[in-house]
């Protein structure tokens, strides 16, 4: 048996990514394979195994490392032994085209498969539709099996491997990754991280006794822990689900329950507990889910005197996972849904030790929260001083923009920027809430008021693009100049989404005008989670209406679908080159530059119901003379008194000639 000297020396050997593991312990599980796959396999591991090896050593005990690692190198083994020949080569293509995903091309949609089609195999049945817009990648909300009742919009998850009977079966998911890949559409699903429903097997073994399972959460016999943790953290729930824990009379203590009292947090300080997630991963790649958007992930490090959000080990864990799926399914990425202040969200696409080795794909929350500001005020100051302070992110990473999710706005404005333009930040978050939800005169936003609370003056709004854009007020009352106001600021934010770069995201109906449902809480469970307001079910009557010239449903389609046949043609929109946000030089015109080797392009949009200039002398800023609009085709016309004069809500992008 080696010394104690010669022990420490291999496990400082390790620490510091020295060597590879052996591959002899998985020989068997390769066996099948040819020669040439079984190379690919090798090559990969020892391109990814430092990675994987430095994120785990940051989070658990060198002494466990060993094991840990072998444990899940046969995971990868066995899960790139089982992968399809079609997946298979999917891997291959984008291994070669590492971008792909950055492409200007990309055009995402997200939607509830239920509320959207009906089932899976609905869903396969829209697929004329989805590519009639330009979709290449779907976001199909929570589709595993949840709990039965409340089950939180889906993230109450009681099976990882089994879909909901109301929409279809495992087999007929594969069915649909399948159809979706030929049509060169990408499948997101959702990966609840965070928390697992009450119903979940691994509660129910903890509630027997079973010691192994009862680490898989955080328990504890009595308030003293928890009222502790409490002093430091935030309630996500504060009207319906009040404090972070909840007593278990089977557990015979207080359980970490961040979001709701059915939805156990998950111990990730736990090895074992990152095994079974890493094989849920898998499952899901080998299923052929292309993109895994991993909820809740701020939260999955507790540490005392903290909010218990963004800590370090939740990009060690990220790395490491992200890692294993390079080693066996390299084709599929990672995207954090990580709603966050802005100096935290950076780190989800990589900072400092992590950068460009977490996830591929971040929400830029930032971005969507300033949008509805701009619509707002009519004034982008804020805006551009938020944007322009936001740190670049790897140019290997990409941006999802969207301007509305299945969930409700929480208004995410920093205190120090609305300083740094004159304003307070409780105060502007406060009308934005009174703004959208209608309470504010002169507003045309028709939301309602989500989870208040009164200790922090945080009011939160849902409500459709539709209703907070003013289209459902204006159509109500029969305005039609309201209504064309409201178009056009739908047309404008996607406008500024599609042309950030990343991955635009546009949520289910939007392109049509889809208001709120009216009778959101007659559904069982529903009644108390206004953010059902704006999950509608898509109407066939609303979708055909696409097709009858001057009707909203007919404007709003072809308008964007204008924006993404240009934004799809404009090599400057590669999400590897960064968004440039200029001063303003009217306070109504958010102006973007995107420099590129292939000649600039500068972004005008008028954020506000009037025209607005734009001085002719600052086009010659980027070195243009002359310059066309990508979207109209149409040369730029600049007026007798010098000025580029925008359109109310014009979007315009220019490219020189």
């Amino acid at each position: 048996m080696p010394g104690g000297g010669q022990v420490g020396s291999v496990i400082k050997n390790r620490a510091e990514g020295v060597g590879h593991p052996d591959l002899g312990a998985v020989t068997q599980l390769l066996a099948g394979l040819s020669p040439e796959r079984r190379e690919s396999f090798e090559l990969r591991v020892r391109r990814w195994w430092p990675d994987l090896r430095s994120g785990l050593i940051n989070v658990y005990p060198i002494e466990q490392i060993p094991g840990l690692e072998s444990r899940l190198l046969a995971l990868a083994a066995a899960a790139y032994a089982q992968r399809d020949p079609e997946l298979c080569r999917l891997d291959e293509i984008r291994t070669l085209a590492p971008d792909w995903f950055q492409s200007p091309a990309m055009l995402g949609y997200a939607a509830y498969a239920d509320r959207f089609a009906g089932t899976l195999t609905g869903v396969h049945e829209q697929l004329p539709y989805l590519k009639e817009l330009g979709v290449t990648y779907l976001h199909l909300m929570p589709l595993l099996q949840t709990r039965e009742g409340d089950s939180d919009g889906g993230y109450a998850v009681s099976d990882y491997r089994t879909v909901r009977p109301d929409l279809g079966t495992m087999a007929e998911l594969r069915e649909l990754t399948r159809a979706l890949r030929g049509e060169g559409i990408s499948l997101v699903l959702d990966l609840v991280l965070n928390h697992v429903a009450r119903e979940h097997a691994w509660v129910t073994a903890a509630q027997a006794g079973d010691p192994r399972y009862r680490d898989y959460f955080h328990s504890y016999p009595d308030r003293e822990l928890p009222d502790a943790f409490e002093r430091t953290l935030p309630e996500v729930f504060p009207d319906f689900a009040p404090g972070n824990f909840t007593w278990d009379d089977l557990i015979g203590g207080w359980v970490w329950t961040t979001f709701n009292e059915f939805q156990w947090d998950v111990n990730w300080a736990n090895p074992d507990v990152f095994v079974e997630y890493a094989d849920i991963v898998f499952f899901l790649a080998n299923a052929g889910v292309e993109v895994l958007r991993l909820d809740a992930i701020a939260f999955l490090w507790k540490r005392m005197g903290t909010n218990c959000q963004n800590q370090p080990e939740v990009h060690d864990i990220t790395q490491a996972l992200r890692a294993l799926v390079r080693i066996a399914c390299p084709g599929v990425l990672f995207k954090a849904e990580a709603i966050v202040a802005p100096d935290d969200l950076v780190h989800y696409l990589g900072r400092g030790r992590h950068y460009g080795k977490v996830s591929d794909l971040a929400y830029h929350n930032t971005l969507m929260v300033q949008i509805w500001s701009m619509l707002a005020t009519r004034d982008v100051r804020l805006s551009v001083h938020a944007l322009r302070g936001l740190p670049p992110v790897p140019s290997t990473t990409a941006w999802i923009t969207y301007l509305r999710s299945h969930d409700d706005i929480g208004w995410a404005i920093d205190d120090r920027d609305a300083a740094a333009v004159g304003l307070s930040g409780w105060a502007h978050r406060a009308f934005l809430s009174d703004f959208y939800t209608g309470s504010f005169p002169g507003s045309f936003g028709r939301g309602l008021v989500f989870q208040a609370n009164p200790a922090t003056g945080d009011r939160r709004v849902s409500g459709s693009t539709a209703g907070l854009a003013g289209l459902e007020a204006a159509m109500s009352a029969g305005d039609q100049a309201g209504t064309d106001h409201a178009v056009g600021r739908i047309l404008l934010a996607h406008a500024i989404l599609l042309g950030w770069g990343g991955i635009a995201v546009l949520w289910m109906g939007d392109e049509i005008g889809l208001p709120s449902d009216p009778h959101w809480a007659e559904t069982p469970g529903h009644d108390t989670d206004n953010r059902w307001m704006h999950r509608a079910f898509l109407p066939s009557a609303l979708q055909a209406a696409r097709h009858t010239a001057g009707t909203v449903p007919a404007t709003l389609f072809a308008g964007l679908r204008a924006l993404i046949k240009a934004r799809g043609s404009l090599v400057q929109l590669h999400a590897s080159f960064a968004a440039e946000v200029l001063e303003p030089a009217d306070p109504g015109v958010l102006a973007v530059l995107r420099r590129h080797p292939e000649g600039d392009l500068l972004e005008l949009y008028n954020v506000t119901e009037t025209w607005r200039p734009w001085p002719a002398d600052r086009l010659g800023e980027p070195g243009w003379t002359q310059a066309d609009d990508a979207v109209s085709g149409e040369p730029v016309a600049v007026a007798d008194d010098g000025n580029l004069w925008l359109a109310p809500y014009a979007a315009r992008w220019l490219l020189a000639r």
